[in-house]
């Protein structure tokens, strides 16, 4: 297993810098790749969604997003269908977008300021949360909502399965409530951390699914079992995002320690690190190398030159 190990970082040693890409104006939320891997997008609180298309070892921006009244705050990529997009915004929006003619197709209203969204894996179903933990189910195809719930609880990330019959929240009391879908029926509730269960990802070969939470820790389960198989503890700081790489055998987590982890899914052991500035609130794997997305937050010492960039580490350092 050690030489396993020494095999990924042996990927990685020269790969130590990070690429930065003015993306936006203002502090950037969310980042994500597109299902082929040939487009990255960010959101912002700029009220923005950037497109950048990957050309071998550069990525170029190709565009700019504009309908927003308020700040993007989370975005996702369809799972099978390379140039449709949609994002969640604070202006009680949720907007889909074709990359192919560089603009929004359809506008959702919601009820609320929405703050969280994901695709079904078949890609029918767009699901939205907003402040007030309300999540809505939208038909992809007429744009109209399937169902709506309402739930008690601080709801702060959600996730379907791979397979798509059951869908996962995680929420302020440490919790994973996970429902039967489409039925929307509580089926279990895994108590998996002693603080707010932050943030929620699916290993991309069905073995796992990992969640980050305020106590700093990761923790992750067998997705056939829902038992807890391991813990990552090297952070310090809430766990604010994670990420599986595309094979599923390293995991990318993030908080507001000055670091990056990388991590060895199997045993847990570290890879590597990625130094940063400032606290990191969005990782996202290539689906198909070993590249990953991430951005920053825009507050530090030199005041805000750097806000608005989006950071890419993997590139070799000859490109």
């Amino acid at each position: 297993m050690a030489a396993y190990i020494e095999n990924l970082q042996d990927v990685f040693k020269n790969c130590d810098k990070i690429k930065d890409i003015l993306a936006h104006s203002a502090k950037v939320h969310s980042v994500a790749w597109s299902c082929d891997g040939r487009k990255l997008a960010s959101g912002s609180f700029d009220k923005t969604v950037s497109i950048f298309s990957l050309d071998r070892d550069r990525l170029n921006k190709d565009f700019t997003f504009r309908g927003h009244g308020d700040s993007v705050d989370q975005l996702c990529w369809h799972p099978s269908n390379p140039d449709h997009l949609v994002t969640a915004s604070g202006d009680k929006t949720v907007r889909i977008w074709d990359a192919r003619i560089n603009k929004s197709v359809a506008t959702v209203n919601t009820r609320g300021e929405n703050i969280n969204i994901c695709w079904s894996p078949d890609g029918s179903t767009i699901a939205v949360g907003n402040k007030e933990d309300l999540v809505t189910f939208i038909d992809a195809r007429t744009h109209r909502s399937r169902a709506e719930e309402q739930f008690k609880f601080e709801v702060n990330e959600i996730s379907w399965n791979n397979e798509g019959d059951l869908f996962f929240l995680t929420s302020g009391q440490g919790s994973i409530h996970i429902l039967s879908y489409p039925d929307l029926k509580l089926q279990y509730v895994l108590n998996a951390h002693p603080a707010n269960c932050i943030c929620i990802e699916f290993d991309p070969t069905g073995s796992y699914f990992a969640t980050g939470s305020a106590d700093a820790l990761v923790s992750l389960w067998d997705v056939d079992q829902l038992v807890c198989v391991r813990t990552f503890a090297r952070l310090d700081w809430p766990v604010r995002t994670l990420s599986f790489s595309y094979d599923g055998k390293m995991l990318a987590t993030a908080s507001e320690d000055l670091v990056i982890d990388i991590a060895e899914v199997e045993t847990g052991q570290k890879v590597t690190e990625i130094p940063c500035e400032t606290p990191t609130f969005t990782v996202a794997w290539h689906p198909k190398r070993y590249l990953l997305a991430f951005a920053c937050d825009d507050k530090h010492d030199r005041g805000d030159r750097d806000s608005g960039m989006v950071k890419v580490f993997g590139f070799p350092n000859d490109s």
